[in-house]
This record gives structure tokens, C-alpha cells and sequence, in this order.
């Protein structure tokens, strides 16, 4: 795949898992760079950042309270903005949206906006997604704490293979099966997958541990799967 022309619009989704918990900063540092590259070069990137570890041990406590569904996604969302907001300071981008209405506002005021969660019952894959639909993106980028996406779960099954290329409907297939949850941890949550299919969005899923193959992602090269 050759490098896309100057002017893509780009969603970065990166994991929670990847930044860890605590976020690691020399990992922060190279985000920074690897999207400050892309703006460079007329690209603009609108990051969507999980909550990870973090918000899945909020959920947890939540859950042992006895809060209700909603109570625990929107403690985790909570958990994503707190990461998203250590993105948006090193990025020097003053706020984290809260909304996709305010979040393509300042991406079209300065090319680059962060956000985390958006609202209870979707995670953070699924914000990416609504994002990338409503702001008629090229390309939506999913840093994951895996290669791409896999025949099976790479974690429990060592027959898995990492499949390159993908089709909607074999996304659905493979990872659209399971219903949201508090802290559903999936390399693409099951609703995002669904709506990634339906609205037909260019996915690409790499491993974001290695700020190499992000690189690749948003410059266009081919790395991990490609979903479309």
C-alpha cells in the first residue's frame, strides 16, 4: 500500500492495555511523535484513547458495590478521559472532547483532538468508530496489544493465525458474536465491529506496543490487518 496523499483524515484508537497502568511515559513520548509526524505531513488525527487496566479495576471495585451496568461504564469512562487527557497535554491539545460534535470541532479548528469515553453501553473501539463514520475518515487505526486480528484468541488458542486481510462480514463473523459488557477487553468490541461493517470503515488493526507499525498504519503502509 503506498503513503496516502497529504489531507487524510485519520482515527487513532490506542488501547488502554498499551499505554498500561500506569501509563508509560516513554511510550506516551513516542505517540506524540509518531502523530505529530502525521500532521507534518497534512495529515489529520483525531485519538481515541481506552481506559484499559485502569478502568477495568474501577469496574471491578463497581461491580463488588453493586453498581449497576451504567454506574460501571461510566466509571470506566471516566478512567479513559484521565488517559486521554495525559495524550491531549503531551500532544498540546488543551481539552479532551467529550462529544464527536466537539471532538470534529477541534479537528477542524487544529487538526489534531483527543477524546476517551463517550457514553454508557460502547467502549472506546466503538467511539473511535461513530467518530470515524461522522467525520467521514479515510482510515481508522486500532493500537492493540496484539498483531492484528486472529483466527482464534492468540492468548488461548496456539493454533490462532493473524489474518492480514479481512472482509466486513468475516470481522463480524470472528468478533461481532458477544454483547457489550463493563470492560469487555476484545481486539475490536463486538458492537465497533458491527458498526465498522455497516458503515464500511477502512480498519487497521496493529500491534501498538511497537510505534513502528503505528507509523506504518498512519502513513498507509501495510502492517497487521486490514479490514475492508
Amino acid at each position: 500500500m503506498s503513503t496516502p496523499p497529504p489531507g487524510k483524515k485519520i482515527v487513532l484508537r490506542i488501547g488502554g492495555s498499551v499505554l498500561g497502568s500506569p501509563p508509560q511515559a516513554k511510550l506516551l513520548k513516542g505517540y506524540s511523535e509518531v502523530i505529530s509526524e502525521a500532521r507534518r505531513l497534512g495529515h489529520s488525527v483525531g485519538v481515541v484513547v481506552g481506559g484499559g487496566p485502569v478502568a477495568r479495576a474501577y469496574i471491578a471495585t463497581a461491580k463488588e458495590l453493586g453498581l449497576p451496568r451504567e454506574g460501571q461504564d461510566m466509571i470506566a469512562i471516566d478512567a479513559s478521559r484521565l488517559n486521554a487527557k495525559l495524550v491531549a497535554m503531551k500532544l498540546g491539545v488543551k481539552r479532551v472532547s467529550t462529544t464527536i460534535q466537539g471532538m470534529m470541532l477541534e479537528l477542524e479548528k487544529n487538526g489534531t483532538g483527543v477524546m476517551g469515553g463517550l457514553r454508557p453501553g460502547i467502549t472506546t473501539d466503538t467511539v473511535a468508530a461513530i467518530l470515524g463514520d461522522a467525520w467521514h475518515s479515510n482510515l481508522l487505526v486500532k493500537a492493540s496489544d496484539q498483531d492484528g486480528v486472529y483466527t482464534a484468541d492468540p492468548r488461548t488458542d496456539k493454533e490462532a493465525k493473524l489474518l492480514h486481510n479481512l472482509s466486513y462480514q468475516e470481522l463480524v463473523r470472528i468478533l461481532g458474536g458477544a454483547q457489550h459488557r463493563p470492560g469487555i477487553h476484545s481486539i475490536v468490541d463486538p458492537v465497533a465491529a458491527k458498526f465498522i461493517a455497516k458503515h464500511k470503515l477502512t480498519l487497521v488493526v496493529t500491534n501498538g506496543f511497537f510505534l513502528s507499525n503505528v507509523r506504518k498504519a498512519l502513513l498507509g503502509e501495510r502492517v497487521g490487518t486490514l479490514v475492508s
